[in-house]
């Protein structure tokens, strides 16, 4: 039996020396941005709180939702004009630009952190809770299609696990960084660090792009499509009627709208109770606390094969696993309102997305055409994943009115109705992938 189990984690050797290289570089690549974010994340979460209220959080996931209309515009017509690796060049350029002009402002003892008065009429808080969102949303996106255009479903089995490794190990070096800079200097200096990681990206970029074989660029009919070789056409509406016409990508958009609705509601109860015992610089290190081991979990388990799973259930199967586990982690919250409760439902359901439901919904992508992956694919994950975080949040706002108490049980049984749909959608995203892979042709 022991043998057996070893047997089901080891990870075999699949991958060429150049897919490795390839994969790696990319590992590299996205382990950067996300290291990043999730250095960020947390900062943005203590200078909302500490600036502005807990109380506001819904409504600035609301305005978020609202933001990604014209970015989505925006978004789309850098992808008509620019090819993908020269639009992460602008938007490295850009996001690190802006990040130094907050941490600056940050800086300040009036406007900035120190001021621990919470006001609605702070808007630095506003603008920068705003500006993390969007990096967050826009850079994944962006790297999330830049790759699956040029990766066939075999190379994606073998490979997306590779980029996961260093996605999360960005995801806990990024907070560890960010967590003991806020501690010895500051907030505005943490930020400064991400600023610093951020502009190493686009070296990799290039080495990616000038280093990688012709082969290894191979999309879902084995075309070799460089990214540097020609620009995806793309348009603002048309990504919107590819959406709302394919039954496959409103499930696609179910699968992200019901787990981003569901984990709104978790997260936001984890942090009401984190600042009733946490303010300002205290509240960024403890919310860092949690970026970091929500990372290592997922990390340790893409490490010891959690991919394997993945493998062995199937995509649909794989797919289904995260609302089992989110509705668990609901009902457990509920029982046991705590907070040291709240950090542990919080770590394991983030952890568990990242490690195995992160990369098997990215697959899903791999059998659609280059039109689907750029336009349908930027408006589930800008628009989509926005709106229904707002979705989220407008159910949390109703903790006003309810109470705590009340809100708890009229949250979960609203997230334990959408769950049960999500898992409807989750099969057969499941059916449709492998049958599209089976008779090799593009779902839509």
């Amino acid at each position: 039996m022991l043998q057996e189990f070893k047997s089901f984690f080891s990870r075999p050797v699949e991958q060429s020396p150049e897919e490795r290289k390839k994969f790696s570089t990319l590992a590299v690549l996205f382990g950067i941005t996300i290291g990043v974010y999730w250095l960020l994340r947390p900062i943005k979460d203590s200078v909302f709180m500490t600036m502005v209220g807990i109380d506001y959080q819904p409504m600035v996931k609301m305005l978020s939702a609202l933001i990604m209309v014209p970015l989505i515009m925006i978004y789309s017509k850098l992808v008509d004009l620019l090819s993908p690796h020269r639009l992460l060049y602008l938007l490295t350029l850009f996001y690190a630009i802006i990040a130094l002009v907050f941490a600056i402002l940050i800086l300040n003892p009036l406007t900035g952190i120190d001021n621990t008065v919470s006001d609605p009429m702070r808007f630095l808080g506003w603008a920068f809770y705003l500006f993390v969102e969007s990096f967050g949303v826009i850079m994944i996106t962006l790297f999330w299609s830049f790759v699956s255009d040029t990766t066939t479903p075999e190379a994606a089995k073998r490979g997306y696990s590779t980029i996961i490794i260093g996605a999360q190990s960005g995801g806990v070096l990024g907070p560890l960084i960010g967590k003991y800079m806020t501690k010895w200097v500051g907030t505005s200096y943490a930020i400064m660090a991400g600023v610093a990681i951020l502009c190493s990206l686009p070296f990799f970029i290039y080495y990616y792009m000038h280093h990688t074989s012709h082969a290894q660029m191979k999309g879902f009919h084995g075309e070799a499509k460089k990214p540097l070789e020609g620009k995806v056409k793309t348009g603002f509406m048309e990504g919107f009627r590819l959406l709302i016409t394919r039954p496959y990508l409103l499930g696609i958009l179910g699968v992200v709208a019901f787990y981003n609705i569901t984990i709104t509601i978790l997260d936001f109860q984890f942090k009401a109770l984190a600042s009733a015992s946490y303010t300002g610089h205290a509240l960024g290190v403890y919310l860092s606390d949690y970026a970091i081991w929500t990372n290592i979990i997922a990390l340790v388990a893409v490490v010891f094969g959690v991919d394997r799973i993945g493998r062995a259930l199937g995509l649909g199967k794989t797919l289904m696993l995260l609302p089992i586990m989110i509705g668990i982690a609901l009902v457990a919250l509920a029982f046991n309102p705590l907070l040291s409760v709240g950090f542990g439902v919080m770590v394991f359901c983030k952890g568990i997305n990242y490690a195995l439901n992160q990369p098997a919904k990215e697959q899903l992508y791999i059998p659609t055409t280059k039109e689907t992956k750029y336009k349908g694919k930027a408006w589930i994950e800008i628009f989509g994943n926005r709106a229904s975080k707002g979705i989220g949040s407008l159910i949390n706002s109703s903790r006003k009115t309810l109470g705590a108490e009340g809100f708890i049980w009229f949250s979960l049984l609203t997230s334990l109705g959408l769950i049960s749909v999500w898992l409807t959608a989750a099969l057969f995203l499941g059916k449709t992938h492998a049958k599209a892979i089976k008779e090799d042709r593009p779902v839509c």
